[in-house]
């Protein structure tokens, strides 16, 4: 691309050219022509120079102008750019600091090596706007369906042409054993756009489950429109899937009406992604009727939720664990992922057991710390007692409703149950005490003293170690590693300490120290109330 000063209107020609190939703005490729000539003028003049170009839209015709800018004496560091004061004064009265003088120089005949140099400066320019526009096309287009074709395949990638650029599927995001040629067509959700330094990338999925749920957007009007909303998918690419839908009208049934006629519109999408079975659910808000949805084609005889663990036990009977388990876990993994809660899987069988080992444990708790019988134990277990605590302090209406008690009973198993709890209590705090543990710690309201046993088997001795734990040291919580839950242990967790009461103990504990405002525990004590407030309108 020869660019002289004798062929002025080729110039904008050539940037038309140019423009109108790469699908970029003119004004950029003209801007590149005058870098790049500002570049040649430089290497004419000299580098220390700031010689700019102007490129007339209209006639082509290339202006070298030479700026100096004024700037105080003691700031001039290039003589060519800069000029003083007095000396811009010279050529223009009323010359001030910042002020630019402007001079016009000759232009410049290119030769062949400055040509070269241009031809550069401009492909770098295009380029650059180039990848540029791509960009801002693709990034809006996050998390749509796009349509391309096989350019080629490395490495198990594949490049697809989607249009104005190329995307890339890579190995693991491509469907079971899938397969491409070149000039296939092929459908892809666009999983990610990045910047890169090769150009912008843009990454696309066939296994996401987003892509799966873009095609139901494609065949079902009603989600299209918003009345049918798909509130959650779990995908085992390949294999098999489940969606949950939910209806926001009445009338219309969500599950029938993505299987569509004879299974019209979910046979379109099970073609599009190899033959993968869908499930179809209904959404609910209860949990534990979401999950029974979930785990279908098994039946669940009973639930229990564990919303603090964020774990769920699902009893079925035996005939039907096989059949929620799925092959090779496939079904309770699938039903996990689309609840977003940890599932134990126990036969009807197993969670009797499980029961009648709990009863066992409790009644020979009871037989040997209030020193009763076996019977009476039972009877207590049989009522929903658990612990010694609540033997001991509650309302003595409940123990009298038991059948054989009567208020000398009730009065003797209370006292027997503070006895022991009184000399437990004697105990524990004995051994702080020899753990080291200080009586900051040991008086702080809130704690039990086999709390501040564990405390000091755990190396909190002080009010201040204990300040210093944080909420989830205390009663435990979950982190997600790799996709994977693993429960974290709380010194406290096993006396049913939760992390809002953990929280409040700790923030009670720094301001007593004066490390936290007082208000600041306020505000805490106010965010419980209202969202306890909450809870209670939502019951």
């Amino acid at each position: 691309m020869a660019i002289t000063s004798a062929n002025q209107l080729e110039l904008l020609q050539t940037a038309e050219a140019v423009a109108r190939e790469k699908m970029i703005d003119p004004d950029l490729v003209i801007q590149a022509m005058e870098d790049s000539l500002a570049r040649a003028a430089k290497s004419r003049y000299g580098a220390e120079l700031d010689i700019r170009v102007h490129i007339d839209r209209k006639t082509g015709r290339a202006t070298f102008t030479r700026v100096r800018t004024v700037v105080e004496d003691d700031l001039v560091e290039n003589h060519q750019a800069q000029l003083t004061v007095k000396q811009a004064q010279a050529y223009k009265k009323d010359a001030q600091v910042g002020d630019e003088l402007i001079d016009e120089v000759p232009p410049v005949e290119m030769g062949r090596i400055a040509a070269q140099s241009a031809k550069q400066v401009i492909l770098q320019k295009v380029r650059e706007a180039e990848r540029d526009r791509q960009f801002e096309e693709f990034k809006d287009r996050k998390g749509t369906i796009i349509n391309g074709q096989v350019k080629r395949e490395e490495y198990g990638n594949v490049i697809v042409d989607i249009g104005r650029g190329e995307g890339i599927l890579r190995r693991n995001e491509k469907i079971g054993r899938e397969s491409y040629r070149i000039g296939d067509r092929i459908r892809c959700y666009i999983k990610d756009v990045r910047r890169e330094a090769r150009g912008p990338q843009v990454f696309l999925s066939r296994t996401d489950p987003q892509f799966m749920a873009e095609l139901f957007k494609m065949e079902v009007p009603e989600i299209y429109d918003g009345i049918i909303e798909i509130k959650a998918v779990a995908r085992d690419p390949g294999s098999r899937a489940k969606i949950a839908v939910i209806s926001y009208d009445n009338s219309i049934d969500p599950v029938g009406a993505c299987v569509g006629m004879r299974g019209s519109r979910v046979q379109a999408v099970v073609n599009e992604l190899q033959g993968e079975k869908i499930d179809i659910i209904p959404w609910n808000q209860d949990q534990a009727t979401f999950l029974v949805n979930a785990l279908q084609p098994a039946e669940v005889s009973k639930v229990v939720i564990d919303e603090e663990g964020g774990k769920i036990e699902v009893v079925v009977p035996d005939e039907q664990l096989s059949l929620a388990i799925g092959r090779r876990g496939q079904n309770v993994r699938l039903a996990s992922q689309l609840t977003g809660l940890d599932i134990d899987i126990m036969t009807e069988a197993e969670e009797s057991q499980r029961r009648q080992a709990e009863f066992a444990e409790r009644t020979q708790l009871f037989m040997d710390t209030l020193d009763v019988d076996e019977m009476m134990a039972q009877l207590l277990v049989a009522e929903g007692f658990t612990s010694l605590e609540e033997v001991a302090y509650v309302d003595m209406d409940e123990l009298l409703s038991i059948d054989g008690f009567d208020e000398d009973t009730a009065e003797e198993l209370q006292a027997r149950a503070r006895d022991v709890l009184e000399e437990q209590n004697r105990k524990a705090l004995e051994h702080a005490r020899a753990l080291g543990a200080e009586d900051s710690l040991i008086g702080f309201e809130g704690l039990t003293p086999q709390m501040v046993e564990a405390l000091a088997l755990d190396g909190v001795k002080t009010l201040e170690d204990f300040a210093t734990c944080a909420d989830w040291e205390l009663a435990g919580g979950w982190t997600t590693e790799n996709g994977e839950r693993k429960k974290d242990e709380g010194v406290l967790e096993k006396f049913d300490m939760s992390l809002e009461e953990a929280q409040h103990l700790i923030m009670t504990a720094r301001v007593m120290l004066g490390w936290v405002d007082p208000s600041e525990l306020a505000a805490l004590d106010a965010e419980d109330e209202e969202e306890a407030a909450e809870d209670e309108a939502e019951a």
